[in-house]
Order: C-alpha cells, then sequence, then structure tokens
C-alpha cells in the first residue's frame, strides 16, 4: 500500500530532463555519463528521465557518424547502459545512431530495468543552415508496423515512430518519443502519439542555441504540451558538445499542459538533472472533458490502432518523496507579478464590458442620457464588504467606459439588526468617493414587522438568531432593490460571488444569490481581493478612493446578519462558520476544472497549505495573513466543501442569473460550465475520500 504522501497514489509521476558532460565520438564516457544521472535520478525517485539527441555519440560530430568503428562503441555502450539499469527505476530514453536494413538512423531507445524496449527513430531530418542530417541518416517515415524491428547489441526490439510505452503499474503513464526537428513540424509526431494515448511527451534534442532560439523551443514546448493535452519534456545537448561551428546551452524544460513546471540553468559546465512531478491524472481528466481531443483521433485515423504499445514494468515506490512541481496555494490568482497584473487587467475588464453591454441592451447608456430618458439605472446595494465593494467599482468604471455619469448609479447602504459602524462608515465613504447617488434605508422596522408577523421570538427581543432571522433581512435588502429597480426604472447589479455560490452561502430567491445581472458570478472570494488590490496599485481610481478600498480589504468577512458576541464583541465570522476561503477556492478550482478525486485534492491541498513559510505565495500577499494548514483541518473543510458542493447547494445555481465568466477556473453558470443535477448525493465523493485519505 502507497503512502497517502506518496504522488504515484494521486496519480503523479516525477520526470527528469538529464543532460551529461558530453564527450565528442567518445561512447563509452558517454555511456557513463549517461549512468551517472540515471543513478542520481533514480536515488532522487525520477521515473523517467530524457536525454539529449544522440547523446551515446554526441551530435555535433559530422561525418564520423558514418565510421563503422564508432557506431560499434555506440552498440557496446548501449549495452552497459542497459546492464546498469537493471537495478534502477527510471525509464531511460537515450540518443543514438544506430544501423539498421543498410541504413543509419537518428534514434532514440527506451531503455528500462536492463531491457531495450523500443527504438524510435527521427522522422524530420533538418538539412539546411547548421544541420545537414540527410548526408548521415535516413528518415524514420515508414519504419513502422508489426513487423519492423531493429536489432542492437544482439537485441531485436521493435522499431518506428510509431511506438508508445506505457507503465503496467501506473495506469496513467504513457510515453511518446519524438526527435529535436520532429516538433518544428507542421505536425508534430508526438501529436500523433498523444492521439494514440500518450499522456507523456519527450524530446530528446541537439538544437544549437542562437540569440532568441531558447524563448522559441520553450515556446514550442509550451504549445505542444498545450495543444497536445499531454507532459512534455525537452532535454537538448550541453556541455561538451564540438563547438566547431555551433555552440549549445544544455536548454531543459519540462511543461504540463502549457504551465512550466522546471526548466534548467543553461551555459553550465557540469552534468544537469531538472526534475518535476507532472500530473498525468489531471491530462487524462483534460482530455475527457475536451471532446475536440476525441474528434482529432478519429480524423487522425484512430492513431490508437495503427500505435504499438509496449508495456514495462516500473514497480513505482510507495513511499512520500515530497512533491517536486509548483503548487499555487490559490490557484484562481496567478503566482508571477508579470500574470497578476495582466491577469487582473482581463478580469476587471472582462467585468466592465459584460456589465457595460447589459446596460446597453436594457435601453442605458449615452444615447439614453443624450435623449433625455429617466430609465436605465444601476441600482445596487452597497454593504461595505468584499464583494458589493468590487461590484460598485465595476459599475464605476462600466459607466465611465459607456460615457455617462456616476450618478446613473443607485446605491444604498441598508444597515440591519447587526451591521458594523466600520463598514457602514466605507460603505457611504466609497459612494461619495466615487460620485454615485447615494441613499440609506433602514431595513429594521420593516425586518421587526416581518418577523412579528410570521411569528418569530425575535421580533420580541428574544436572541434567537437562527436562519429565518438572518434571511429576513437579506431578503429585505434584495425586495428594497428589486422594488427601487422598478421605480427607477433600472436593473439591480448582483453582488455575490463564486465561491459564495459553490458554497450555497447566499440567500436564495428575494435575497442576494437573485439581481438582473450577476457581475461577480464568476469571480471567486480571493480573486476579489486582489482585483481590489490591483485597481488600487494600477491608479484604477484616486488616492483617496484607494485608501478606501484598502479599508476595505482589511474589515473581517461576515454577512453581519447577527449581533455582535455581547461579551468579545467579536463579529459574525463566516469562515469561523463555514471554513476558510482560501480553501475553498481551492476546493472548488481543481473539481470544477479537472474533476479531480477528493482524496487528490486533499493531497495537493496538504502540500500547497501546510508550510506558511514556503515560497509561493502571490506577488504582493501580506505577510501577516500568510496561514497554514494541517492535513486534518484541510480534511474537515473538504467534506464541508463536498457536502455543500454536490448536494446542497446547486438548486440555488441552476436558477443564476446572467453574468459573465472570468476565470480559466470555470462558471457555475447552468448554461455553461456546470449542469448538475438538484437532488445528487455526495455520497460517491465522501466515499472516494474515506478510502482514498490518509487514514487509508
Amino acid at each position: 500500500m502507497r503512502e497517502f504522501g506518496a504522488i504515484h497514489r494521486h496519480g503523479l509521476v516525477r520526470v527528469a530532463a538529464g543532460t551529461p558532460v558530453v564527450a565528442v565520438a567518445d561512447p563509452a564516457r558517454n555511456a557513463a555519463a549517461t549512468i551517472a544521472l540515471a543513478r542520481q535520478a533514480d536515488a532522487d525517485g525520477v521515473d523517467v528521465v530524457v536525454y539529449p539527441e544522440l547523446g551515446l555519440s554526441s551530435y555535433a560530430i559530422g561525418d564520423l557518424h558514418l565510421q563503422d568503428a564508432l557506431l560499434g562503441e555506440v552498440e557496446r555502450a548501449v549495452d552497459a547502459v542497459c546492464a546498469a539499469s537493471a537495478q534502477l527505476g527510471p525509464l531511460l530514453l537515450v540518443g543514438a545512431p544506430l544501423r539498421c536494413g543498410g541504413r543509419l538512423f537518428n534514434t532514440a531507445l527506451a531503455i528500462s530495468r536492463g531491457r531495450l524496449l523500443g527504438v524510435v527513430p527521427k522522422v524530420y531530418l533538418p538539412n539546411s543552415r547548421e544541420y545537414y542530417e540527410k548526408r548521415w541518416f535516413a528518415s524514420g517515415a515508414g519504419q513502422e508496423g508489426a513487423g519492423s524491428t531493429i536489432t542492437v547489441a544482439g537485441r531485436t526490439v521493435p522499431f518506428g515512430a510509431d511506438l508508445i510505452f506505457a507503465a503496467q503499474d501506473l495506469d496513467d503513464l504513457v510515453v511518446g518519443v519524438e526527435i529535436c526537428e520532429d516538433y518544428w513540424a507542421p505536425v508534430p509526431p508526438s501529436s500523433y502519439a498523444a492521439l494514440a494515448g500518450a499522456t507523456l511527451l519527450a524530446n530528446l534534442s541537439a538544437s544549437n542555441i542562437v540569440v532568441g532560439k531558447a524563448a522559441v523551443r520553450a515556446q514550442l514546448s509550451a504549445a505542444q504540451s498545450t495543444r497536445a493535452m499531454a507532459a512534455y519534456v525537452y532535454s537538448a545537448a550541453g556541455t561538451g558538445e564540438s563547438t566547431t561551428d555551433l555552440s549549445w546551452d544544455g536548454q531543459g524544460t519540462i511543461h504540463e499542459l502549457g504551465d512550466l513546471l522546471a526548466a534548467s540553468a543553461r551555459f553550465t559546465d557540469g552534468p544537469q538533472l531538472v526534475v518535476a512531478d507532472v500530473d498525468l491524472g489531471r491530462v487524462r481528466l483534460e482530455r475527457m472533458r475536451t471532446p475536440t481531443f476525441a474528434d482529432a483521433a478519429r480524423y487522425g485515423g484512430e492513431p490508437a490502432r495503427r500505435y504499438r504499445t509496449i508495456g514495462f514494468d516500473h514497480r513505482p515506490h510507495g513511499r512520500d518523496v515530497g512533491l517536486r512541481r509548483p503548487q499555487r496555494r490559490f490557484p484562481f490568482v496567478p503566482d508571477t507579478p508579470e500574470r497578476l497584473d495582466l491577469d487582473c487587467y482581463e478580469a476587471f475588464n472582462i467585468q466592465v464590458h459584460g456589465l457595460a453591454q447589459r446596460f446597453r441592451a436594457v435601453g442605458g447608456g449615452r444615447d439614453a442620457v443624450a435623449a433625455g430618458h429617466s430609465h436605465g439605472r444601476m441600482v445596487i446595494g452597497v454593504s461595505g464588504g468584499l464583494d458589493s465593494t468590487h461590484a460598485l467599482i465595476v459599475a464605476a468604471k462600466a459607466c465611465d467606459l459607456l460615457g455617462i455619469p456616476r450618478t446613473t448609479i443607485l446605491a444604498y447602504t441598508m444597515p440591519g439588526f447587526a451591521t458594523g459602524d466600520i463598514t457602514k462608515a466605507n460603505a457611504w465613504a466609497l459612494m461619495r468617493a466615487l460620485g454615485v447617488e447615494a441613499a440609506e434605508i433602514d431595513i429594521r422596522p420593516a425586518a421587526r414587522q416581518l418577523l412579528a408577523g410570521i411569528g418569530h421570538p425575535a421580533a420580541d427581543g428574544v436572541a434567537q438568531y437562527d436562519v429565518t432571522y438572518e434571511n429576513v433581512q437579506a431578503g429585505l435588502r434584495t425586495d428594497y432593490l428589486f422594488r427601487l429597480a422598478n421605480r427607477h426604472g433600472g436593473f439591480v447589479i448582483g453582488t455575490g460571488d463564486l465561491s459564495e455560490l459553490a458554497l450555497g452561502w447566499c440567500t436564495y430567491g428575494v435575497g442576494d444569490q437573485m439581481s438582473h445581472y450577476a457581475v461577480n458570478a464568476g469571480v471567486p472570494k480571493t480573486l476579489i481581493q486582489y482585483l481590489i488590490r490591483w485597481t488600487v496599485g494600477s491608479g484604477q481610481f484616486d488616492e483617496a478612493t484607494g485608501a478606501l478600498l484598502t479599508a476595505v480589504l482589511d474589515t473581517e468577512i461576515s454577512p453581519e446578519l447577527v449581533p455582535a458576541d455581547a461579551e468579545t464583541g467579536a463579529m459574525q465570522s463566516t469562515q469561523d462558520r463555514i471554513g476558510p476561503y482560501e480553501l475553498h477556492d481551492f476546493f472548488l478550482f481543481h473539481v470544477l476544472r479537472y474533476g479531480l478525486a477528493p482524496s487528490k485534492v486533499l493531497f495537493l491541498a496538504w502540500a500547497a497549505w501546510r508550510d506558511a513559510d514556503a515560497a509561493g505565495w502571490p506577488a504582493g500577499f501580506p505577510a501577516d495573513e500568510r496561514h497554514s494548514y494541517d492535513l486534518a483541518t484541510i480534511e474537515r473543510w473538504l467534506r464541508e466543501f463536498l457536502v455543500r458542493f454536490f448536494a446542497t447547494s446547486q438548486f440555488k445555481r441552476s436558477a443564476l442569473p446572467d453574468g459573465p465568466k472570468v476565470s480559466f477556473g470555470g462558471s457555475l453558470s447552468p448554461r455553461g460550465d456546470w449542469r448538475a443535477p438538484s437532488d445528487a448525493s455526495p455520497a460517491a465523493w465522501l466515499a472516494e475520500l474515506d478510502r482514498g485519505g490518509p487514514a487509508h
């Protein structure tokens, strides 16, 4: 039984791009360097190592490729690597020139536990500028099918570009191989390998370096991992290659579905082993939810029917070797300053332009103002909390975009039984700073009357703060907003966010679940905080307004429906009741975007959140808000999430108003990313967590 912390238990595989120091035209020394890196990889728990192109001979040796003495030494080097691999765990993908049928091929050899599994030849041979491979090598095109074999060092094994290699003891580890120029082709061979089932694609390369080329290679690797929906390991030749006419940088990269997981330090003097854990379970799920992938396989003649799958006994270890991949604590929030600025710009403007378009559609905008029409007002409730603050600044920018005064916005603060002085003051200050038409409606008299009408004890002063007590206030606020919209010919802007919709933390119908346009419905709580920070940092508003927005960020997240504790003065806390939003947003992303099993979500959350001192916090994240959670706490809130998300909240999402999708992580619109029954049971997800969790 594998430990809960073992990566293989959760569909992850450790891969490496290995770059030995090359000895020019010296196969024996190159075999020794290859074996040394293989042993290092084995000690590090690596499952697959990708070496550079023609690594056993070295690449830049010109006509020496056609010397029988050298080619014989290459086969002896293959024999040495195979023998050394018998006691090692990783699958080794090694480059070598090999003879077959009176021709010479540039090949990749798959070696595992003493066995040469098969040989993949290079298909596309460059023959211009720096490279003249057709002078020495034959293309691997046409070398395929059941009868295509090659004999290497006395071993006769499958030969062809139609080979993929599948671990017999790890369901998702299926490896496709191509060589250097292959992935510069309009349709790389790895595309067909992926359509045939390969989840991990490997490129053995000897691409020389010139100014700007490293960026192009990284783009190609990222693009191929995205297009083929795969993990992609690229390993280029480095130190030791002949520099007679060219130079080499030893670039190694590991990508997964377009994301860079690891990259080598280029131009080093010694050998390198760049390691990362790729999530092949995520790759499989992404392909399952993308019909285009299956359509491409059909259009491409179903490559799975013509590809030959070579099985190998991987024997994965069952111990916890840590997690070697960037694991974002906030998957809805980019973790680099460059991406953060761009994504916040895009997210904010998606909301602004979405609202502006809807406002035009209902008869608002510049033309209506010019014509003197009184209809077309934006109506919004402003509490002084995160969500309503963000919706208000989006509305203000929508007015600016449309060229209409911000007084088009009718903003109301509606204090109830538990409204705090700080949030109320923030609401008023913000409405004044933004120049909207602002007013206050005290909902307490109407709430008392309603409570009395239904016979609730709170009407007589009894401290019974139940869901009825809370929803009377939430419902009245929305009721007022809709009637105000009727009176002023406007429409209600929803303020609730994606996180609240996921958890059902909203009042259904005549409550904050309903509006005419739910501008925040595609934005999770953790991203809203960053969007507000971004509007301040990027100068979207004046300095005084920026200070008010910062004050809102420092306020406790609360619905303010229950009076503060009489003894401590502590206000009602949403996160004390339902759990930290930062954890729930993590759960939501991995369940909604990829459909990961709960035990895997728990494992990833534990890896991300168990150490507050570990790197990986988004740029500018406040130091005093950097939390950590132990495994038991994460599991507790994950169970809460699963019940709320799969069982108790769907009916609210099924009646969701219109609103723009914002994040790559998806939305919960019943017309878009999430279509589910309202009467489903969470039993299957809870059972999987019971079976796959740390107790088992």
